[in-house]
């Protein structure tokens, strides 16, 4: 299995990509708006995408609530931002957690029957004034603690739905002025012990998805992505994660050369998996070609992943999650 995980095209799996997928197996795929209508289309896609991927492949969807949602209504349901969550802890911290444990079981309940195993939340960042909208309501509020609770509490609820999360972005976005799907940010500051504190509070989490930022404090050349001195010494040294390392989309503008030049920079930093999301046939071809094989340790990485997010689920029963959210949340 090769050490990434890439998009396709539409709402149905092409000869072509099928092809490529036999030839080059992914470490999974990953599904967005256009990939997805209605249950029995996503359902017959992922049925296509069961038979040409390795049986441990995984399916991820970016699915945070709010604005980032690929399964939207009216065949799914509506989920709030994380910014909302921030608003009902700081009116009742009980509620809130709860309002955000039962949102991430939701979410997952929703994931898991699409058949999806992994889910690109919580986000971990820091909701900061005056930085870029690109995190914006995404992130629960500005407090690193508050953010590591209520990301801690989506988490919980997405595996007890039995999928995977994945904090996000480390070693922490909230900072970035500029939209890293457009162009690279640099973050100058010297102390960044705020940003990474939800990181650090959230170290038994299965996955954490990197970040395209420049920060100078650790390396003032390369962006946190394809930066040893950040994926080494930082999120695995400084913070002690052992779980999986993705990049951040390898589409986004902040990083530069062909995709399978930043696949190959990423690995090289220590992802265990590097993102390719466009699912533009002939990029994708190459990287896969290109990327070596998931290593024994990340492939006994992505076995943990799995292994807990089967042993923390528990039945759900959700039509009483949803009345108790919108109790919460009114």
């Amino acid at each position: 299995m090769q050490a990434a995980i890439v998009g396709i095209a539409g709402p149905i799996l092409l000869p072509d990509e099928a092809a490529l997928f036999r030839a080059h197996p992914p470490a999974g795929a990953i599904l967005f708006a256009r990939n997805i209508h209605d249950p029995s289309q996503l359902g017959a896609l992922v049925a296509s995408l069961r038979r040409v991927l390795p049986r441990d492949a995984v399916l991820m969807v970016d699915q945070e609530g709010g604005r980032v949602a690929r399964l939207r209504p009216p065949h799914w349901r509506a989920h709030p931002p994380a910014a909302a969550l921030g608003r009902c802890f700081a009116g009742n911290r009980a509620a809130g957690l709860r309002a955000a444990f039962l949102t991430g079981a939701l979410i997952g309940l929703d994931c898991a029957a699409a058949g999806f195993d992994v889910a690109a939340a919580p986000v971990l960042d820091l909701g900061l004034p005056g930085a870029s909208n690109v995190v914006g309501d995404r992130a629960f509020a500005a407090d690193p603690v508050v953010v590591a609770r209520l990301g801690r509490a989506v988490a919980a609820g997405l595996l007890a739905a039995g999928v995977q999360p994945v904090g996000k972005h480390a070693p922490g976005h909230g900072r970035a002025l500029v939209d890293s799907h457009l162009a690279l940010p640099r973050v100058h500051a010297g102390d960044l012990r705020t940003d990474l504190l939800p990181f650090g509070l959230n170290t038994d989490l299965p996955w954490l998805m990197t970040a395209h930022i420049v920060y100078a404090a650790w390396d003032p050349i390369l962006a946190g992505t394809v930066s040893r001195a950040v994926i080494g010494g930082i999120i695995r040294g400084r913070l002690g994660f052992g779980g999986m390392v993705v990049s951040d989309d390898l589409a986004m503008q902040a990083l530069s050369g062909t995709p399978a030049a930043r696949a190959t920079a990423a690995l090289a930093a220590g992802c265990d998996v590097a993102l390719y999301c466009a699912g533009d046939l002939a990029p994708t071809a190459d990287l896969l070609a290109t990327c070596p094989a998931l290593t024994p340790q990340a492939a006994a990485r992505l076995r943990a992943a799995r292994a807990l997010a089967a042993g923390r689920r528990r039945p759900l029963d959700a039509t009483a999650l949803v009345a108790e959210r919108d109790r919460l949340l009114a």
